[in-house]
């Protein structure tokens, strides 16, 4: 879903058949400003641009996506006639929350991991309709975005090894049938697995649902036979573990807690 169609169908489950506010009287000229009540990282800007673009609200922006505020900040303020301020405020406030939220806690992991040489990396763990959102806002953060869909890698799950009778048969096979810049990333729940992708010729490994002890091992072999793979990991990563698995010499980490963790943050909206 692009931006525009996005945005003009959060409105549209707002507004409904129409604001009954601008049945009672004529608009008049309004202003308002958007602040906030905690600490976070903004995100958001983007869609709030096209809500405005939308509905003809003049924006001006104090702080940007990716910019840190503090409890009391003013992010933006808002003009046009108080119909549309009035009409467009919640949807406004309801995409600059679920962004800035997730983008938040984001931060947060990407402070702890900030003194190593690893990527932060979100899943598909999201909600639906909402992926290309909620991954914008992992990145206003400053996290990189893990594939967007099926099609954009080549990912062999524990549950596709289920089919999978010779992983370098089919690694094989699928070269001649993927694009030729397309990476396969295979997923190993042990060193066995790892060491079987490796073998069959991964680009990238995932070591999941593995203590720090156990990728420690498999990062040592790695470095040792196959430097050009990428090691990847996932799975129990949280704000109390995932400097242990940054510490395992891993070239990224991939968690869907970015997303599906993340607790609305408090922003609100006033008018002058």
């Amino acid at each position: 879903m692009n931006l525009e169609k996005f945005v003009k169908s959060t409105l549209a489950e707002d507004i409904g058949r129409g604001d009954l506010y601008a049945l009672v009287e004529e608009a008049v000229d309004a202003e308002a400003y958007v602040f906030a009540k905690c600490d976070g990282v903004m995100a958001g800007q983007v869609y709030v641009n096209v809500l405005a673009n939308l509905e003809d609200l003049e924006i001006e922006w104090l702080k940007n996506d990716g910019d840190k505020f503090v409890k009391g900040d003013v992010l933006l303020n808002v003009k046009s006639n108080s119909h549309k301020v009035l009409k467009t405020e919640r949807t406004l406030l309801n995409m600059l929350l679920h962004a800035s939220s997730i983008a938040t806690l984001t931060n947060k992991y990407l402070e702890i991991i900030k003194p190593y040489d690893v990527k932060l990396l979100d899943t598909r763990k999201t909600r639906p309709q909402l992926r290309v959102f909620e991954k914008y806002a992992t990145r206003c953060a400053g996290a990189v975005n893990h594939r967007m869909g099926l099609d954009d890698s080549l990912m062999i799950k524990d549950t596709h090894l289920k089919t999978i009778k010779d992983l370098k048969s089919y690694i094989k096979k699928a070269r001649m049938q993927i694009p030729f810049t397309t990476k396969i990333e295979v997923e190993a729940e042990t060193f066995e697995i790892a060491k079987e992708a490796f073998e069959a010729g991964a680009d990238v490994v995932m070591c999941d649902n593995m203590t720090p002890e156990q990728i420690k091992e498999i990062v040592e072999f790695r470095n040792k036979n196959y430097a050009h793979i990428i090691l990847e990991a996932s799975g129990n990563i949280s704000l109390e573990t995932i400097e242990s698995y940054a510490k395992t010499g891993v070239d990224a980490i991939s968690s869907g807690a970015l997303i599906h963790q993340a607790n609305w943050i408090d922003l609100s909206m006033k008018l002058k």
